[in-house]
């Protein structure tokens, strides 16, 4: 027989990545997984009923991560599946030799597994670090994948 004082702190690792999403319901802007990748919807189109009976939904997203576009068809009352979202801004601290940044949390707590981002993004992000801006880095987080989308001017240390 199990204690009863047994408890459970988080739920995270056995909680989905995704929850579905009636396709009629998503709009532009938000995010839903095409082509097993999280992607932010950038056009969609509905055609009207036909012969069967089912207006379709044309849907053309771009990988949060990735930046590849991918389409889909699908009926408007079909589900799809909306990735969890998550987004969080960190406070630059360090950009090591190889290429990883450290950044601290709101609550002051330190990681260092993420990379400096390819692109442009990477591009401004060393660029302004090392002309001594103090950078907020966005890190956004779905389906098990992190990866810094955006920086910004930290004004909050500004005096």
């Amino acid at each position: 027989m199990a204690d009863l004082d047994d408890h459970f702190d988080t739920a995270d690792s056995g909680a989905s990545t995704t929850y579905p999403m009636q396709c009629s319901a998503l709009r532009k802007n938000g995010f839903v997984m095409l082509k097993s990748r999280p992607c932010k919807i950038v056009e969609m189109s509905t055609s009207k009923t036909g012969k069967h009976g089912h207006a379709k939904v044309h849907m053309v997203g771009i990988d949060i991560f990735s930046n590849k576009k991918y389409e889909d068809i699908c009926p408007s009352t079909h589900n799809m599946d909306v990735p969890h979202v998550k987004r969080e801004d960190f406070q630059l601290i360090a950009v090591s030799d190889d290429n990883f940044l450290t950044l601290m949390s709101d609550g002051g707590d330190l990681r260092e597994d993420l990379k400096v981002p390819d692109g442009e993004i990477g591009e401004s992000l060393r660029a302004d670090f090392d002309n001594g801006k103090e950078l907020l880095c966005t890190v956004l987080k779905a389906c098990g994948e992190e990866c810094v989308i955006a920086t910004k001017n930290n004004t909050a240390l500004d005096k």
